[in-house]
């Protein structure tokens, strides 16, 4: 240990990183009958003033490119103190991004804004899964304020994991 660290090294902010994959840039124009016609940006809004009224600072990061959520993830480790990620189409392809989740050490959900088990086939298994702590899935943009809740809820119960 270093001379000057503190034997108690003080408590990480309550950082949430969300993480939205490919197409979700698109919400609100793509497919509203599916997707709805919420935006991004009003999820996004939505979460840093919930988070808020939690006491967690929400972080978010959208991209179409599965190296830079890759990328994302290994940054978030050791900064943040749980991972809300809906992964989209990389769901049933990336194990890229399944072993990025594995390696983090704070809860992680899975979200999807429709239920991936009543569309097609392909779309019902999951990567993320396997390493998510829990999925939320079918209950549109109202998943994400439930995922907030949920990591918020295992920190406080579950320290150890934070």
């Amino acid at each position: 240990m270093h001379p000057y660290t503190p034997k108690e090294a003080p408590m990480k902010p309550m950082i949430i990183d969300v993480i939205h994959g490919p197409n979700l840039n698109m919400l609100g124009r793509r497919e509203p009958e599916i997707y709805g016609s919420t935006t991004l940006a009003d999820i996004d809004r939505d979460l840093i003033t919930f988070g808020a009224t939690l006491g967690a600072d929400i972080e978010s990061f959208q991209s179409n490119v599965e190296g830079e959520i890759v990328n994302r993830l290994q940054e978030a480790y050791g900064r943040v103190r749980g991972v809300i990620i809906n992964p989209a189409a990389y769901t049933h392809t990336s194990v890229a991004i399944r072993d990025a989740l594995a390696m983090l050490p704070c809860p992680i959900i899975e979200i999807h804004l429709s239920n991936i088990h009543k569309r097609e086939p392909f779309r019902h298994h999951s990567y993320v899964s396997g390493v998510a702590d829990g999925v939320i899935a079918g209950f549109g943009a109202r998943g994400y304020r439930m995922a907030v809740e949920a990591i918020m809820d295992m920190l406080k119960n579950c320290p150890k994991k934070a």
